[in-house]
């Protein structure tokens, strides 16, 4: 017997500044449902499966959901490079409009939980709530993270997908439920091919072992619920809980299927608890404590500077070099904080702009002879009208002070977020910052 398919949504396009998202939206429920799908996707072919499109129409019977292909992936634009973690969150956002979403709970799967996680840490006016399923903060092990795979696994991980895409690859571990049956595994395969190509899914993959969200999970405020197999043999469920320790408020569903993939044997017991949490929860976050990544400005010697030129003409490069900033906090869609003298403070939603940023404002300052520094910091803020105020604008102003002359300073929490953006940094070691906890490794942008 055919399958049913002659009711599938309408596969639509959201433009997310010169790229072209695909996206669907459908069910009619009271509140929206964002899936942010996992390694690759293709909505089109999502409904071609019988147990796919049952979860789907099982998620839509109490919300209304969008998902979308992430660009480089499936129906998006491809000829584009991997994206980062900043330019996925403006993918969603420009979706959400789109679909005329204003607020939503956002549900990430697999890769597509550790973006999910930090877009309710940046926008929780956008996110009524977070949902995360087999998801992971980091995707390889480190000296104080020992969940991950390590470089050799990660390695082998890399050279069985290059030499055998195309093929139904990692079946077995991501859905053993289905391992046996010949007709998904066809389909698996097609989704697969019809995802990304062979280069664009290593690309993809390089890019997801760099990404670290561990730094950012304290600041997450939206109710969160996660959801993991005991069982699960791609990722451990050891990611989940060191996430759901550090979520505040969070809750953690162990599930005891064998699948990875939400869609295979637990996924009666991830809708039924996804409908539970969205349906029956209020919303609940402080509005005035968000997520943002800061940026300081400082021009070196200053007053020597200034005792040179004469006060008329240091008043007029100042306000040369207001203007610069301000022009290029426009360009990259910085908000102004605090001006004090001859240094800003600004705020922005992503940490890759901010980068770039910052150093676009260094080298804009060359030529009028004046050498400036910055420092960026990715943390939870306390915002009292227009003013920012907590421990993250101490540490961007500590590290701003640890600059040289020219130079773009930054946390290793920036660092980490910023995998797959194109931007190189080296490593300045670690730093004690005044009246901060702890040692902090810093990095210069390139």
């Amino acid at each position: 017997m055919s399958h049913r398919n002659d009711d599938r949504p309408e596969t639509r396009y959201a433009r997310s500044g010169d790229v072209s998202i695909a996206y669907q939206v459908f069910g009619r429920g009271p509140g929206d449902l964002v899936f942010v799908p996992g390694w690759v996707s293709n909505i089109d072919l999502y409904w071609e499966e019988p147990g796919t499109e049952s979860f789907l129409r099982r998620l839509a019977s109490f919300s209304r959901v969008i998902v979308f292909d992430k660009r480089g992936t499936g129906l998006s634009d491809r000829s584009v490079q991997m994206p980062d973690l900043e330019t996925r969150m403006d993918d969603v956002r420009a979706v959400m409009d789109a679909a005329g979403s204003r607020s939503a709970a956002i549900f990430g799967s697999s890769e597509g939980g550790s973006m999910a996680a930090l877009f309710a840490a940046t926008f929780p006016e956008r996110t009524s709530a977070l949902i995360l399923h087999a998801a992971f903060p980091r995707l390889l092990q480190a000296p104080d993270y020992p969940f991950g795979r390590t470089p050799e696994q990660q390695q082998w991980v890399l050279g069985y997908v290059r030499d055998n895409w195309g093929k139904p690859i990692g079946v077995e571990r991501r859905i053993p439920s289905m391992a046996q049956d010949e007709r998904y595994r066809d389909w698996f395969a097609r989704v697969l091919r019809s995802s990304a190509s062979p280069a664009d899914a290593l690309a993809l993959m390089r890019m997801n072992a760099e990404i670290d969200i561990r730094g950012i999970l304290s600041s997450i405020r939206v109710p969160a619920l996660l959801m993991h197999s005991l069982n699960d043999q791609e990722f451990p469920i050891d990611h989940s809980r060191y996430m759901a320790d550090r979520i505040t408020g969070s809750r953690l569903i162990e599930l005891h299927g064998r699948d990875h993939i939400p869609t295979g044997d637990d996924a009666a017991a991830i809708v039924d608890a996804i409908e539970r949490f969205t349906t029956g929860v209020s919303r609940a976050f402080d509005a005035d404590q968000v997520l943002k990544t800061l940026v300081f400005t400082d021009i070196v010697d200053a007053t020597a500077t200034a005792a040179q030129l004469g006060d008329v003409r240091w008043a007029e490069v100042l306000a040369h070099h207001h203007r610069i900033v301000r022009s290029q906090l426009a360009q990259f869609r910085g908000q102004e904080v605090d001006t004090a003298g001859d240094g800003f403070l600004a705020a922005f939603d992503g940490p890759a702009r901010a980068v770039r940023c910052a150093r676009a404002i260094v080298d804009a300052m060359r030529p009028l002879g004046i050498r400036l520094r910055a420092g960026v910091h990715t943390g939870e803020c306390e915002i009292f009208g227009r003013k920012y105020a907590g421990l993250s604008v101490h540490i961007a102003a500590r590290v701003v002070a640890l600059a040289g002359a020219d130079e773009v300073l930054v946390s290793g929490t920036v660092k980490d977020l910023v995998a797959g953006s194109q931007l190189t940094f080296l490593d300045r070691g670690s730093a004690a910052l005044k009246g901060v906890p702890g040692e902090w490794r810093l990095f210069s942008a390139a």
